[in-house]
């Protein structure tokens, strides 16, 4: 029995990292890159926003149909962003009870 079928969390799901050595860097699940370079990716992802920070990453591969990316590179980061509600104008603060 592999390690998915043991683990109902990763079975079903689309998203996942995988870190190998701060260098090698898999992402499943992506929906899109947003914005890149040397020091940052940020992309969106089954699970949310996600943003890599380090030196050096360069993206090796991207499949949006398969929802896959390949970064290399020093990984120093790895953070979710939460999703931000709209913002409200001056009247719909006024007017919310």
């Amino acid at each position: 029995m592999s390690f998915e079928e043991k683990n109902p969390l990763l079975g079903e799901m689309g998203h996942r990292i995988t870190l190998e050595a701060r260098e090698r860097l898999t992402v499943s699940g992506v929906d899109g890159v947003e914005s890149f370079d040397e020091n940052d990716i940020v992309m969106s992802t089954q699970d949310g926003r996600l943003m890599i920070r380090g030196e050096g990453l360069h993206i090796e591969k991207l499949s949006l149909d398969g929802g896959d990316l390949l970064v290399k590179g020093r990984v120093d980061a790895l953070t979710y962003e939460e999703e931000e509600p709209p913002r409200e104008g001056l009247l719909g603060r006024l007017l919310r009870k």
